[in-house]
Order: structure tokens, then C-alpha cells, then sequence
């Protein structure tokens, strides 16, 4: 475990929040040093809310549907945002494109996770689209959010292979196993000082070492 302080993490969520709930378990576990001080959902339905409440994290609901722009919106979550003091924003499962107002508030401290190999497959339906392509991998990404569509800096990626009988169901589930174990350690990198955004690179301090091994599906 870092040395460094917590990082003060705020959690974006619109659904079940099973990413939050990994950040939780990761910080149980001692795995990840983050002090969670609030988890913001856009929908009073969202099941991550009930995960912040049994962690006895704080918790508020910021309905987009109460604001007539984007950028409106965006202002208050930045008020919410800062007035817990959060340091880093993670998105998990936040349904909503983010304006500049909220990328000027936390230049390269917003993260998200996309379930695909960033570039590939933007947007929503990101395992439909694998399938339908006919992709032998894909997987997930996380990466410091811009103003485009799950295009910015890739801090980390986990691969996935496509099997001959996989669905919808089955490949998006392996896909969210992979998320539950690269986002905390995306945002441990972060609160250890080791990430550093040189325009479309994230460069990581003390890189660890990584298998050379090429992946191939089929295998021959």
C-alpha cells in the first residue's frame, strides 16, 4: 500500500454500481488507499445509491432532467463535487457525456471505463457492437475523460477473447469481472503519483513488468 494520502475519490454513477462497489471492496481489502466522499447519481433509482449507504458513504442525487443545459448540470455537480473536497472523479456507469464545464474543473482527474478496447467500439452497445463485428477480443479501458466519446488518455486496458458461443450476457459479464479488477488499480496509479498525461500517452512511473507474449484467438 502507498504511502501517499488517500485520494479523496467522488463516484459518478446512474445504475447498479458494480465498479463502485469494486472501489469499495478495494479499499476494504486495503488494496486501494481512497477515501470515498461521496457517490453523485443522476437517477433517484440508481442501485449504486443503496452500496453508498450500506459503505456509509454520503450520497446525493443530481437529476439532469431538473436542468436545461448540459452545462448547467455540469455546474452542479462541480458545487457537489467540491464541496465534499473531492481530489478525483470516477465515473462508473455515469450515463451522461460531460461538458468542458466539468473537464476545467477537474483537468485530468476525471476518469471513466468504457467495455471495449478503447478506440474500438465508442459509445453505447459497446459488447453488441463487438459481437456483431466479429471481433476475436475485446475487453475494457479505462482512460482520463475529454470532450469526445470514449477517446482520451488509455491508462489501462484488460483483454477479453470473443468465444464461438458467447452472447450478449456472457461476454459483457467476463467484460465486467475485468472492470471490477482494472479500475481500482487505475485509480491506485493515480493516488500513488504514478500517472502522467502527455497528450494522447498516459506515461506510468515504475512501469511494471508486462507479459510479451502475442494473444491469439483462435489459438493455432
Amino acid at each position: 500500500m502507498s504511502t501517499a494520502a488517500p485520494v479523496k475519490l467522488g463516484v459518478l454513477i446512474s445504475g447498479e454500481g458494480t465498479n463502485l462497489q469494486a472501489m469499495i471492496d478495494a479499499v476494504a481489502r486495503g488494496e486501494l488507499c481512497a477515501d470515498l466522499r461521496v457517490v453523485i447519481a443522476n437517477r433517484a433509482e440508481a442501485g449504486g445509491l443503496r452500496r453508498a449507504e450500506r459503505a456509509r458513504i454520503p450520497c446525493e442525487v443530481i437529476s439532469h432532467r431538473d436542468f436545461t443545459t448540459r452545462e448547467d448540470f455540469d455546474r452542479a455537480l462541480v458545487r457537489a463535487l467540491q464541496s465534499h473536497e473531492v481530489e478525483l472523479v470516477a465515473c462508473a456507469g455515469f450515463m451522461r457525456l460531460l461538458s468542458p464545464v466539468m473537464l476545467r474543473a477537474f483537468p485530468n482527474r476525471i476518469l471513466n471505463i468504457h467495455p471495449a478496447l478503447c478506440p474500438a467500439f465508442p459509445g453505447v452497445d459497446a459488447v453488441r457492437q463487438a459481437l456483431a463485428y466479429g471481433a476475436r477480443f475485446t475487453g475494457c479501458t479505462v482512460f482520463f475523460v475529454t470532450e469526445g466519446v470514449d477517446d482520451g488518455p488509455v491508462i489501462i486496458q484488460a483483454v477479453v477473447p470473443i468465444l464461438p458461443e458467447d452472447d450478449e450476457a456472457s461476454l459483457a459479464a467476463r467484460i465486467h469481472a475485468e472492470e471490477h479488477r482494472i479500475y481500482p488499480y487505475a485509480i491506485r496509479l493515480y493516488q500513488e503519483g504514478r500517472l502522467e498525461v502527455r497528450g494522447r500517452k498516459v506515461l506510468i512511473r515504475d512501469y511494471p513488468p508486462a507479459a510479451s507474449v502475442a494473444l491469439i484467438n483462435p489459438r493455432p
